[in-house]
């Protein structure tokens, strides 16, 4: 799995391009927890490059907006490739989380 971050404006925007999964989960979740430690209030994950996704991958993004929340800040997932869309619509998690078509439309949430 290879991870880009970027910031611009103040927003944090990281690019997956892999599979995020038990064995790679780890490193994303260690990338997050320090946005999360300076309460990063704008946050945009593209997911356009991601092949798979499984429960761990799943599971830090449920962490990352439990914390973002608590701090009030926000998280914008974009780009999901089919296969992960599918998985967030199977285990629901379509409802919670804001998922965008491009990185344009999360900026604009994110105003």
């Amino acid at each position: 799995m290879k991870i880009e971050q970027r910031q611009k404006d103040q927003i944090e925007f990281f690019e997956l391009d892999g599979e995020l999964d038990f064995h790679t989960s780890p490193e994303f979740r260690e990338k997050l927890q320090g946005l999360m430690q300076k309460q990063v209030k704008k946050i945009v994950i593209n997911l356009k490059k991601v092949t798979y996704i499984d429960s761990s991958g799943l599971a830090t993004f449920v962490e990352v907006l439990q914390k973002t929340k608590r701090y009030g800040g926000q998280l914008e997932l974009t780009e999901l490739a089919p296969a992960v869309r599918s998985v967030f619509e199977i285990a629901k998690l379509d409802k919670v989380f804001s998922l965008t078509e491009s990185e344009n439309e999360a900026l604009q949430k994110l105003s």
